[in-house]
């Protein structure tokens, strides 16, 4: 017989979730204090300092007020328009979000580059050729890359709307814009502003493939050139808390701003609109095919261009392919596995932090630290490969928390209180109640987390050299050396790639048991 009480463990293990967010905490804060100690033996900002930091808001604040006013007509139109292909269109809007940067910027560049189809049309016409370099092109690239998604959570947005409040409206021959759509567009719109904001502050290849020297530098890119080219850490540190105060700023106002909808719900009937008539259907046309055209043409010119050079693509770029796709996967299961393990933690406020902290430290923060770290023990180019994984992992993260944070938290107020009656806890719940239930989220994570590293071209730009070379980074030196055509051959792999990884580990979550 037990004398006294002896505590008992229930439920998923603790231990795994607080190490994992140690580790990101020390990867993000660790790494801004090795940073801001580096910037301490700094000298001022210069007159380019300020200019970079000047033109990263700028760029930012009109990338994402464009972003988002260009997407408000094309949601409204296909929330309002049922037609063949629109499910198809409306799938293609999320592709953006895992189509490796570099692939999408020479896309832009057969459009609008000075080889491009609108700069022979207008050298054809006798007009002058226009430049996509500078902030104008930073900008256009950033529209192309954010519309998609802005019209995607819009249009969700747009779907809150209960279908009795179209009725209603219809009915009393009330104003559905002003009385159902801008009371929606107040609440939803004020955060994707700001979390397209902070995408844009920290979008580094596009900046360093289409920026137009120093008036067009972002703060990403003077850290960048301010190691590469000029090895001085102390203002590279110091431009990097900068970089991190900016983001960190944006994503504490992303996070808090809300305006609550006071739209209320309905019973779920299949929304009928009465607005549709007169000359709505043709600027729905309108918004829609424009859109479509400015997201489709690119990518078609350069899959087609690059379609036939893959049999010719040299070694070192297959080379290039397959590190890749190694850190990929390294840096995917890294990522799913601490996203998982703060999962668990159900809730903790430490989790919460962890899994949202990465937001705002931008992967070359993160890479300028650890190469302030790493520089005085050995060369930094022998971890590049290791360190990209890590901080692709991190940004990553907090996309894979969110995805399965819910799905943990299903499971256990399902099945929870059996298992604990059952005595199963620790590891063995993990294996046995958890895994198996959470296996659609977790592949969708997984292939997220693969795609967005299979395309970055960040952190490994700052450490590597000719041997650890990805295929963004190859691509980009071979769009550098004008080389274009395999260029877009490259691309057309990375594309492959990317799309391949995430439907694999997709697929493989979605995959009923036999």
């Amino acid at each position: 017989m037990a004398h006294g009480s002896e505590p008992i463990t229930r439920g998923l293990p603790l231990w795994p979730g607080r190490i994992a967010a140690g580790l990101v905490l020390l990867l993000t804060l660790g790494t801004l204090l090795a940073v801001g100690l580096r910037a301490g033996s700094a000298g001022r900002f210069g007159v380019a300092d300020w200019a970079a930091i000047r033109f990263t808001l700028v760029q930012a604040v009109l990338s994402s007020v464009l972003s988002v006013a260009a997407a408000i007509p094309v949601a409204r139109a296909l929330a309002r328009r049922s037609f063949p292909g629109r499910r198809f269109l409306i799938a293609v809007m999320g592709a953006p979000f895992i189509l490796p940067v570099v692939v999408a910027i020479l896309g832009l560049l057969a459009v609008f580059g000075r080889g491009g189809v609108i700069n022979d049309a207008l050298i054809w016409a006798g007009l002058p050729a226009i430049s996509i370099y500078g902030l104008h092109g930073v900008v256009l690239a950033h529209v192309f890359f954010n519309l998609p998604l802005a019209v995607r959570l819009i249009l969700q947005g747009w779907a809150t709307i209960p279908a009795e409040r179209f009725r209603v409206a219809a009915s009393l021959d009330m104003s559905v814009w002003r009385f159902l759509e801008w009371p929606m567009l107040r609440a939803t719109v004020p955060g994707i502003l700001l979390a397209i904001f902070l995408i844009c502050l920290t979008s580094f290849a596009v900046a360093l493939t289409l920026g137009g020297g120093p008036r067009a530098t972002t703060v990403e890119l003077a850290i960048y050139q301010a190691i590469r080219f000029e090895f001085d850490l102390g203002r590279a540190a110091l431009l990097a808390g900068v970089q991190f105060t900016i983001c960190a700023v944006a994503a504490a106002a992303a996070w808090w701003i809300a305006v609550p909808s006071a739209l209320g719900g309905g019973l779920d009937r299949v929304v009928q609109r009465w607005d549709t008539g007169g000359s709505t259907r043709f600027s729905d046309a309108c918004a829609i095919g424009m859109a479509a055209l400015f997201l489709l043409v690119p990518l078609t010119l350069v899959l087609s261009r690059g379609v036939t050079e893959i049999a010719a693509l040299p070694n070192s770029v297959w080379l290039a392919a397959g590190r890749s796709v190694g850190v990929a996967i390294f840096s995917a299961l890294l990522c799913v596995v601490a996203a998982l393990a703060l999962a668990m933690l159900r809730g903790s406020a430490v989790a919460g932090l962890a899994g949202t902290l990465p937001l705002a430290a931008s992967g070359l923060v993160i890479g300028t630290g650890l190469f302030v770290v790493v520089h005085p023990v050995m060369d930094p180019a022998r971890l590049a490969l290791p360190v990209t994984a890590l901080v692709n992992a991190a940004l990553a993260l907090p996309f894979a928390y969110r995805a399965l944070s819910p799905a943990v938290e299903q499971v256990e107020a399902s099945h929870g209180r059996l298992a604990d009656t059952l005595g199963v806890c620790g590891m063995a719940r993990v294996r046995l109640v958890l895994l198996p239930r959470i296996r659609a989220p977790l592949g969708f994570s997984l292939g997220l987390a693969a795609a967005l590293s299979m395309g970055d071209l960040g952190v490994i730009a700052l450490f590597a050299g000719d041997a650890e070379e990805t295929l963004p980074l190859a691509m980009y030196r071979l769009m550098g050396a004008y080389r274009m055509d395999t260029a877009a051959g490259a691309g057309v792999l990375l594309v492959l790639l990317s799309f391949g990884l995430f439907w694999l580990f997709d697929r493989g979550g979605r995959h009923d048991r036999v």
